[in-house]
C-alpha cells in the first residue's frame, strides 16, 4: 500500500536573491535585518541564508 506523501521544497535564498525579490530593497537592507535578527536566516559559513516563504511574509506584514 504506498502512502501518499506531501514534501514542501524550502527555499533559500542569498542576500542578494533576497533583494533583487523586492523593487527598491538593497542588498545592504537584506544584510541588516538579518543581522538585527529581524528576519529569519542560517549562516552558511559567512553567507547568509534565508527562508523565502518567511521573508515574503514578513514583508507583507506578517510575523516571521
Amino acid at each position: 500500500m504506498a502512502e501518499n506523501k506531501t514534501e514542501t521544497k524550502i527555499v533559500m535564498l542569498t542576500i542578494k536573491e533576497a533583494a533583487a525579490l523586492v523593487e527598491g530593497l538593497t542588498e545592504y537592507r537584506v544584510r541588516q535585518m538579518c543581522i538585527n535578527d529581524q528576519v529569519p536566516h542560517i549562516m552558511a559559513g559567512k553567507k547568509y541564508l534565508i527562508n523565502k516563504e518567511l521573508f515574503l511574509r514578513y514583508l507583507r506584514g506578517g510575523t516571521a
